[in-house]
């Protein structure tokens, strides 16, 4: 078995759209469905949605730092991609975490770009080679 998909509530739908689409669809992801208040990205048989419910509790905003949801991490095919993600995700929504330490933050075995949006959303890209 394993992972059938993920849902991230997110306080604005277009801003979230812009950078996670961005990013999703660079990691090879293809838009899956649109409805008013979500979209969807699929690779293989997982998918990941983003959602502006209309019951969102809107005076907190997400924190990475708090229990639940720290970051997805997400395959990315090589290095050079890691490297391509991380010189353009700022043009996207995104802040590289961890610079000083990039593309190692994660130890030195572990290529990786670190990727915080505009809502406290992280993203891991993680090299598979």
């Amino acid at each position: 078995m394993g992972l059938h998909h993920v849902e991230l509530w997110v306080p604005d739908l277009a801003r979230a759209e812009a950078s996670w689409g961005w990013l999703l669809t660079r990691l090879g992801w293809a838009p899956y469905r649109s409805w008013e208040r979500g979209r969807s990205w699929r690779l293989g048989s997982v998918y990941v949605v983003l959602e502006e419910p209309a019951v969102l509790v809107r005076d907190v905003a997400h924190d990475r730092h708090r229990a639940g949801l720290n970051h997805l991490a997400l395959h990315a095919a090589s290095r050079p991609v890691v490297d391509d993600l991380a010189r353009e995700a700022p043009e996207h929504g995104w802040t590289l975490l961890f610079a000083d330490r990039h593309p190692f933050a994660g130890g030195d075995q572990h290529y990786a770009a670190y990727l915080e949006d505009a809502d406290g959303y992280e993203a891991e890209v993680v090299a598979r080679d």
